[in-house]
């Protein structure tokens, strides 16, 4: 299922990969979200041309109801299966084996399966930052799935239960945050019982990043402004590695230049780079993908202020519209 506002070039060529999903039997639902473009009128004649694509349509929004989420609830509620499999208008499969993946992680006490949707690579420094830091995020939050402690995912690759969604009423406790239709739904109901991960090249989404700092600072702040709702040991577990990285780089790194035996606090600087590093090769190694470790070095230090910056202006962020 997509949710799409004005999105008709995406959705042009987003759909024939959907529909092309190597699996028996299944639905594509496009949510049209008010949208000002061609994308009604192109959904309406795709309707007719392909029996599994289905268009459900927003006419109206409910004022204390945030968009996506509101698009989402008539998504789901329109879709005939049990299961829900969601992506966004400006992501690709990586192969037409990505729905058959994510449906081999289900088993009959399954409700939630987590994918991962890294950037495409593309050229400069933007982009390896963007990557970088959706990587981080990605084994981390995927590492700890695996262990038992999943706490969110994203609405890129991400499956449910109809079933769970209509039984917990939905985004019922966030309903009017902006974003969280994702990772609050998620940190809300996944449990170590109920919650599976899909990795491996075949079950990757790619997403087409930002193309400004500008686009991609906003996008991360209301990102991290919804992480306040998460769980209170998920999130204690998230600022961990946080701190990590802001004593590495504002603590450790400055008091080189006012001790006499740098030995100790060099070795500690540079073994967590190394770890770094290594987490970084192993990790994109297993969810399929790769990263140029090299880069870790200058990307970290980089990432200290950018999450410190974010971090601060997540704190006071306001309300963010989404895609209107």
């Amino acid at each position: 299922m997509v949710c799409a506002h004005d999105e008709e070039e995406n959705l042009r060529e987003l759909i024939p990969m959907l529909l092309s999903q190597n699996y028996p039997e299944f639905e594509v639902i496009v949510v049209e979200d008010r949208c000002n473009d061609g994308t009604y009128d192109f959904l309406l004649q795709a309707t007719k041309e392909y029996d599994r694509l289905k268009m459900a349509r927003v006419t109206f929004k409910p004022e204390h109801i945030n968009g996506k989420k509101f698009a989402l609830t008539l998504g789901i509620k329109a879709a005939k299966y049990d299961w829900v499999l969601l992506t966004d208008a400006d992501c690709r499969p990586a192969s037409n084996q990505w729905l058959s993946q994510m449906a081999l992680k289900i088993n009959p006490s399954t409700e939630i399966v987590l994918g991962f949707s890294p950037y495409q690579k593309t050229s400069g420094l933007l982009n390896a930052f963007i990557r970088f830091e959706s990587f981080l995020s990605g084994i981390q939050f995927i590492g700890l799935a695996l262990i038992g402690k999943p706490y969110m995912g994203v609405g890129r690759n991400l499956a449910y239960k109809k079933e769970l969604f209509l039984g917990t009423k939905g985004f019922n406790s966030h309903l009017g945050v902006t974003g969280g239709d994702d990772d609050l739904f998620v940190n809300d109901h996944a449990t170590k019982e109920n919650t599976t991960v899909a990795i491996g090249a075949n079950a990757l989404v790619f997403s087409k990043p930002k193309n400004s700092w500008s686009e991609f600072f906003h996008q991360k702040v209301r990102h991290l402004s919804v992480g306040k709702r998460y769980r209170f040991l998920d999130k204690i577990i998230i600022g961990l590695f946080s701190l990590s990285l802001l004593i590495t780089w504002f603590v450790a790194l400055p008091s080189l230049l006012f001790i006499s035996d740098i030995n100790y606090v060099l070795s500690l600087f540079l073994t967590r780079l190394l770890l770094l590093m290594v987490l970084l090769y192993e990790g994109t190694k297993k969810l399929g993908s790769s990263f140029e470790v090299w880069a870790v070095p200058f990307l970290d230090f980089l990432y200290a202020f950018y999450y410190l910056v974010t971090g601060v202006k997540a704190l006071f962020a306001k309300k963010v519209k989404w895609k209107s």
